[in-house]
């Protein structure tokens, strides 16, 4: 699990039918120096699956890869970042 803070969203098209009722943004990933600092420590933005209606600016917690589509098992969804939760604060 990462990090990382909102940055913009994503209008799609299309869509798989197994994604309707969210959306999709875009977020940059913060290394340990990035929560201190928002202009250092970010990395390349990523495309994120988002049920919980995450705002820009805000800071979430992403899981990647194979863990990104388990909260949905037995369903099988098209995803590869999943944001699994809006982070109030941190305390570095």
């Amino acid at each position: 699990m990462r990090i990382a803070e909102v940055i913009g969203k994503v209008t799609l098209s299309a869509r798989h039918p197994s994604l309707a009722g969210a959306r999709w943004v875009i977020g940059v990933p913060l290394s340990a120096e990035g929560l201190v600092d928002r202009r250092k420590g970010r990395g390349e933005p990523i495309v994120i699956y988002d049920e919980l209606s995450a705002g820009h600016g805000q800071t979430i917690a992403v899981t990647e890869s194979a863990e990104a589509s388990a909260p949905f098992h037995p369903e099988q969804k098209p995803i590869n970042a999943y944001n699994a939760a809006i982070i109030d604060s941190i305390n570095v």
